[in-house]
């Protein structure tokens, strides 16, 4: 309905909610619905935290115009056409931008002393009128769609909102004000240890070893405390049907899915998300795309998206294109109570969400995110790709499982993590400038005194199989765990107070062990000359005791290594893999070349984005 005359919007009064006739009348009397579907409709609005005419469009039985009209003739409100008159940017202004995102509406036109606002949802109205009171402004409530609403504030304040989503979190727990010389400091330290090795060979040599054996026993530690807390875990902590938890009403769930010149992956995503058995008028999917990005939008343009999926663009600021970046900025645009992030090459197991609502339905309030094992649809394609699934099974089905049992800090994984909405808000979002967001968001939402646990649940991934993808993927993790421990190591004593001796312990080892067993792997390596008995630089410097003690260390290590693999891969749909697990230590040395590619980027481009290019493994992969 497009109304031309301003005056009519003016003289237009709402009809008082005691005479409403019910919105479901009205769709019925327009001959849009059935009584079946009406009665079925009203039934679910009991298990379902979502309005009446949004459970009708999630189950497919109208459209969103068909409400809006069924609406505007229930409440006697107009319909404003945000199209064809777009809002004022000047009445935009009235208030600040948090405020008409977080009612979810805009100023339209303003008629002398009447503002007219438009919402979609004219029954949550009354606090935007509240907000007016004092004001030389009469508020009056137009109808219209919620996305065009998004739509218009973006516009309005995109550059604002851009911004924003750039700095989000405190400049004291974000990289983006680093200095160069502070870049350079663990260049520096490696710079000094090779002078070092050149002019004293025997003292360089034996300071590397004891750094590389230090990061060893730092990373084995983590993982045989991982794996005592694993295999020790009581026997009813999986007991609880997660599926079958009451959680009163079914809250909304928002989910974000970053894609980035995404050719290839467009109508496996949209099948994939298809498969979801969560009410599909509690679902609120956002596909999260660059403004320049016209391969992701192109590929979009030929796929039919459902209702319950929108799209939100990015707008361009500063040549940043981060992952975070992009969902800092969506994040203002979230429905849902409990917010998730899938990739573009994500295929959750379709009950999913009922298990996160209902795991954090059961879960103290300190517990405010929940993070979901990840695997790999495509282990056959190559020795890659089956090497890839075990160390993510090891990591994700037994490590991590572990870590959080023992109350660690628990680095988020990228993707099927779910936050309370409100609690992420708190937070900051993520640093939009760390190229590894997920396990600093990680390490800062512990600082803070809240909690990750796992979520019984699976995502399965494309594993990258190919070797100079899967290098320049490894170095931006480990660029990225530089960052976030010397981000959060500024100032060491203010880290402890945070996070307590356990979990700042748990950080040192998680984050040195992992970089420093990829920068100083050569040195390791050198062990495997003297135990094979052949003689290597290490006689020179030590003791054949402690040559024999540190060989032991060696093999205790690719023992634990051994037994974490062999456990991961035990279930009988991963079995297959059990006579890869050996294979292992041969799978990490393109590791070193990942670990000096980021130390060196680390320096001349701390925040760039070495994107992983998603769809190579073939799109139609059944789950396991």
């Amino acid at each position: 309905m497009v109304v031309l005359n301003r005056q009519h919007f003016a003289r237009a009064r709402p009809i008082p909610p005691k005479v409403r006739k019910p919105l479901g009348a009205c769709l019925l009397d327009r001959g849009l619905i059935t009584h079946n579907q009406l009665e079925k409709a009203l039934h679910l609005q009991t298990r379902q935290n979502a309005p009446l005419g949004e459970i009708l469009v999630g189950e497919g039985w109208v459209d969103r115009q068909d409400v809006l009209h069924a609406l505007a003739e229930q409440s006697g409100l107009q319909i404003a056409d945000l199209n064809l008159f777009p809002a004022e940017s000047d009445a935009c202004r009235l208030k600040p931008v948090d405020f008409w995102l977080q009612n979810n509406v805009v100023p339209w036109k303003h008629v002398g002393p009447i503002l007219l606002i438009a919402t979609s949802r004219p029954d949550h109205f009354d606090t935007v009128r509240a907000a007016f009171k004092n004001t030389d402004y009469t508020v009056i409530p137009v109808l219209a769609p919620a996305e065009h609403i998004d739509r218009e504030i973006a516009r309005v304040h995109s550059s604002h909102l851009a911004q924003a989503a750039e700095v989000r979190v405190p400049a004291e727990q974000s990289c983006r004000s680093w200095t160069l010389n502070a870049r350079m400091r663990p260049v520096v330290g490696v710079i000094t240890i090779a002078f070092l090795f050149a002019v004293f060979p025997a003292s360089g040599l034996a300071l590397l070893v004891t750094l590389a054996t230090l990061s060893l026993i730092l990373f084995m530690v983590l993982r045989v405390a991982g794996l005592i807390a694993f295999l020790t875990k009581p026997q009813n902590d999986h007991d609880i049907d997660d599926k079958h938890t009451s959680v009163g009403k079914r809250p909304c769930v928002s989910i974000l899915v970053p894609l980035y010149k995404e050719r290839e992956i467009a109508n496996a995503l949209i099948k994939r998300l298809h498969r979801l058995t969560y009410p599909k008028a509690l679902l609120d999917v956002i596909l999260v795309l660059e403004e320049s990005d016209e391969v992701t939008r192109t590929a979009l343009s030929s796929v039919d998206l459902p209702s319950w999926i929108r799209i939100v663009e990015v707008p361009a600021l500063n040549g940043l294109t981060t992952k975070p970046r992009a969902m800092n900025y969506a994040l203002d645009f979230c429905r849902g109570e409990i917010l998730g992030v899938w990739d573009a090459e994500d295929a959750p197991q379709p009950d999913q969400l009922e298990r996160v609502v209902s795991t954090f339905a059961r879960m103290d309030e300190d517990v405010v995110c929940l993070q979901g094992v990840l695997d790999y649809y495509n282990p056959r394609t190559n020795w890659r790709s089956r090497c890839f699934t075990i160390e993510y099974s090891s990591w994700f089905r037994v490590i991590l499982p572990g870590i959080a049992r023992m109350g660690l800090v628990v680095p988020l994984g990228g993707t099927t993590f779910f936050f309370r909405r409100d609690k992420l808000v708190e937070l900051g979002g993520w640093d939009a400038h760390n190229v590894t967001e997920d396990a600093d968001l990680g390490v800062r939402l512990s600082r803070a005194g809240y909690r990750t646990e796992m979520v019984d649940t699976t995502t399965f991934e494309e594993a990258n199989f190919r070797a100079w993808p899967w290098v320049k993927q490894r170095s931006r993790w480990l660029k990225g765990f530089m960052v976030t421990y010397l981000v959060h190591m500024r100032a060491p004593l203010r880290l402890l107070k945070d996070l307590s001796l356990k979990r700042f312990l748990g950080v040192q080892a998680f984050f040195l062990g992992t970089v420093g067993q990829f920068l100083l792997a050569p040195v390791l390596w050198l062990f495997w000359l003297t135990t094979l008995g052949q003689p290597g630089p290490l006689d020179q410097i030590l003791s054949n005791n402690v040559i024999f003690g540190l060989i032991c260390l060696f093999v205790a290590a690719e023992i634990t290594n051994l037994v974490v693999g062999i456990l991961a891969v035990a279930a009988k749909e991963r079995r297959f893999l059990l006579p890869w697990v050996p294979t292992m230590p041969l799978y990490f040395p393109l590791g070193v070349l990942a670990a000096y590619k980021a130390l060196r980027e680390l320096v001349n481009n701390p925040f760039f984005w070495d994107k992983t290019q998603h769809g190579q493994a073939g799109e139609d992969v059944k789950l396991p």
